[in-house]
Formats: structure tokens, C-alpha cells, sequence
């Protein structure tokens, strides 16, 4: 445990703090581990180590439980479960034949097709929701209201007003509440927002990003709200900007309503624009992302196995002009062209949802907001119905502000 103030061996501290029972109790089992030799040498060096209580020593061991294992989701408990600080303690999930394949894998994790079990455990500190985008509000809600730290996959809601309100409840029961942005995570990204905050690439003019592949058709959301949190997760991260207005348009080619295509633009008050392109009906996988900056211009591949990242030393130089001459040769004298080098910066390889689940447990261990917290959430909400409603409305251009105003009357 950590107990702020209360050094290791100020047994006076100890007797008189609130939560001193649990700490000698900690402490009598740590060294019966010990004797025992059932605990990590790991934990033993920090536990060993002359650090106060108030600044480090060992961290508390968080305990997951996963709601939700299909696709992707055992990559997320192959990466809690190789931190030093969590263990997996409990799954659930609808399918019993992906259960049993957890639990052949990971002996000792109770398993369950009812996450309420999981929500009700008092061995459960923090609940990682991975179900489809309709089930995040109630069971992120009954997990908060339980006691539980939470994290749930992108989104973070099916609706602005689902996630304003689950912010709402982490902040009231004194939890924490962090959303998947995954790309947010990645290397190449992080390069991108080091070389935004050193100047390096000038002021950003515009972002326009494209994710295409052949499926996978999705049956309760369209590709906006299936595709675009990656892209818009990344724009909110790196511009750190507000967009007053958002238009989408779209079209569906699978005898159903949902749109499979969509080209979204969001528009900013100091004349950035940021474009999307996402699609489910593409005949090859794209997912690549333009940052134009007045000095020096960024393309983030995310396919390239390698060389992620390209910085262009290229852009224009606007000069002045006398007012002589055609309307066509002021403009050629006005624009001129700079061309330099391309840059291929190095990045590490660390797995991104390895950060993702480390950021999550140390926010609890911290007691802190983690990078991509609820309100970033909530912000990529906003945009994704925003979207939804402009391309229910022919492309109409929707404002955020009045959008948001809606949501406030609502709740």
C-alpha cells in the first residue's frame, strides 16, 4: 500500500494512520511471502528498499477484471497480466468457448458469462470493459457505482450525454475512469506530439487522416463510430484544439442502413481543418495520417512496418507583392516553394497497449487522471454525434456549441 507521509520505519506514523490496520497486515504478509518464497524477487527489491511510504516503495497490486474477451481483448490480458503491478483475477464473457480458452490459458482466473459476479467481488478493484459500444454506459455505471476503477474500450459511450454522465459518476465516487484511445499510446504518435512541442514543425494548418480496410462490417454501429475514435483520438491529442463544427457524409452499400463509407471534416475557429476518410469497403488496408505544419509537414503510416514516421522539410513561403501586374502573376509571385530533406525519426517498439494498461493501473496507483482520461472521452463523443447527426441531415453542418447546449437540457 501507499500511505502518504508515512515513512517505513515510523511505527508511531504507522500506528496512527487511518489505514494502519491494513498496512501491518500488508507488512506481516509480505514477510510471510517472503519466508515462504512465494513472492517475485522483484517485489521483495522494493519492498527491501529504504523508500517512505509517502514517495514509493511497492506499489499496491491491482486486481482486473475483464468484461468482455472476444477479438482482439486477450492481447489486453496478456498485457495486464504481464505487469508487475495488476493480475488478471476474473473474465466474463457471453461465450462460454472463449472463456474456456482464458482459462486454459490463464489457470486461476474466474471465469464467469455473468459480469455482474465480477462487479459484486470484493477481490475486484478495476473492471476493463471491452463489449459493443451499447453495453459501455450500464456496465461502466454499475462498475463506478460498485466501487470499481474503470476502463473501457473506444468509445467511451454510445452518447454525449452517456459520457458526461459516466465522467460525472467516477468524479462523485472517487474513481477512475480512462477510455482506450489506443493510438494515443503508440510511439509514432508520441513522436508526432514531441516534435509539435518543440517548435519543430511550426503551427499546425490542417490534419487529414484516412483508415480503409475490407471490413469488418459491424451490426450495431456504422464506420464513423466503429473507425474514426482512432483518428479523432489522435487530432484531439496532438492539436489540442476545440472544433466549433463538425460535417460527415456517408452512404451504405450492404442492404442496410449503416453507413459503410463516410468523409468527416471538422473545422476550427483558427482556420485548422481536419478531414477523415473511413471505410469498411476498400480493397487494401490504409492508415495513414497528413499533419500539415507551417515549417515542416509529418505523414504517420501506421501500416509501414518500420519507418512510421516521415518529416518533410517542405512547405510554401508566402511573400509580399507590389499589386502590379495580372491578378494570376501576383499570385505567382505571392506563393513560393521551399523543398528540403525527409527525415525518418526513431522510434522504440514498445507495444502500445502495453502503455495503455501500465497508464491504467498507475493512475489508480497514483491516484491521478491518466492520459486519456474520461473527459478526453467525452470530447471524441461529442465529435462522433456530431457526425452521426450531420450525416443524418445530408451533411448539414452541426456546431458543436449548440450541440453541446442539447446534451446539457438533456441530462
Amino acid at each position: 500500500m501507499l500511505f502518504p507521509g508515512l515513512c517505513k520505519n515510523d511505527h508511531s506514523s504507522t500506528l496512527h494512520h487511518p489505514d494502519a490496520k491494513r498496512f501491518i497486515w500488508d507488512e506481516l504478509l509480505i514477510d510471510y511471502l517472503k519466508l515462504a518464497g512465494a513472492l517475485p524477487r522483484k517485489v521483495i527489491e522494493l519492498h527491501n528498499a529504504p523508500f517512505c511510504w509517502g514517495a514509493a516503495r511497492y506499489m499496491t497490486l491491482i486486481r482486473i477484471a475483464m468484461v468482455g474477451v472476444g477479438y482482439w481483448r486477450p492481447n489486453l490480458i496478456r498485457n495486464f497480466s504481464d505487469l508487475d503491478d495488476a493480475q488478471v483475477v476474473g473474465c466474463s464473457d457471453l461465450s462460454q468457448e472463449r472463456l474456456n480458452k482464458i482459462a486454459k490459458r490463464y489457470p486461476g482466473v474466474k471465469c464467469t458469462q455473468n459480469y455482474e459476479e465480477l462487479l459484486t467481488d470484493p477481490d475486484v478493484d478495476a473492471v476493463v470493459i471491452a463489449t459493443p459500444v451499447s453495453t459501455h454506459y450500464p456496465i461502466a455505471k454499475a462498475a463506478l457505482e460498485a466501487g470499481k476503477h474503470v476502463m473501457i474500450e473506444k468509445p467511451l459511450a454510445d452518447s454525449s450525454e452517456h459520457a458526461l454522465d459516466l465522467v460525472e459518476t467516477a468524479e462523485l465516487v472517487g474513481r477512475i475512469l480512462m477510455v482506450d484511445h489506443t493510438f494515443i499510446y503508440t510511439s509514432a504518435v508520441r513522436k508526432m506530439r514531441e516534435l509539435i512541442d518543440s517548435g519543430e514543425l511550426g503551427d499546425i494548418l490542417y490534419f487529414d487522416s484516412i483508415r480503409v480496410n475490407l471490413g469488418l462490417f459491424q451490426k450495431d454501429i456504422n464506420v464513423i463510430w466503429d473507425l474514426a475514435p482512432h483518428d479523432l483520438s489522435i487530432m484531439d491529442f496532438l492539436l489540442r484544439a476545440e472544433p466549433i463544427a463538425v460535417s460527415a457524409i456517408g452512404a451504405s452499400h450492404a442492404g442496410n442502413d449503416i453507413a459503410n463509407i463516410a468523409y468527416m471534416t471538422l473545422r476550427f475557429a483558427n482556420n485548422i481543418i481536419a478531414h477523415f476518410h473511413v471505410n469498411w469497403l476498400a480493397p487494401v488496408k490504409i492508415r495513414q495520417t497528413l499533419l500539415g505544419c507551417s515549417k515542416k509537414m509529418v505523414v504517420y503510416d501506421d501500416v509501414e512496418p518500420t519507418d512510421k514516421i516521415r518529416v518533410y522539410d517542405k512547405g510554401i513561403v508566402v511573400n509580399g507583392c507590389n499589386g502590379n501586374g495580372s491578378s494570376e502573376k501576383r499570385y505567382q509571385a505571392m506563393v513560393g516553394y521551399r523543398t528540403g530533406d525527409v527525415l525518418i525519426p526513431k522510434i522504440d517498439t514498445t507495444e502500445a497497449l502495453q502503455r495503455v494498461a501500465q497508464e491504467f493501473v498507475s493512475s489508480i496507483n497514483e491516484n491521478r487522471a491518466p492520459l486519456t482520461d474520461g473527459v478526453a472521452g467525452y470530447r471524441v463523443v461529442r465529435y462522433l454525434e456530431a457526425a452521426q447527426r450531420s450525416l443524418e441531415n445530408n451533411g448539414r453542418e452541426v456546431l458543436l456549441e449548440e450541440a453541446a447546449v442539447e446534451v446539457l437540457v438533456r441530462s
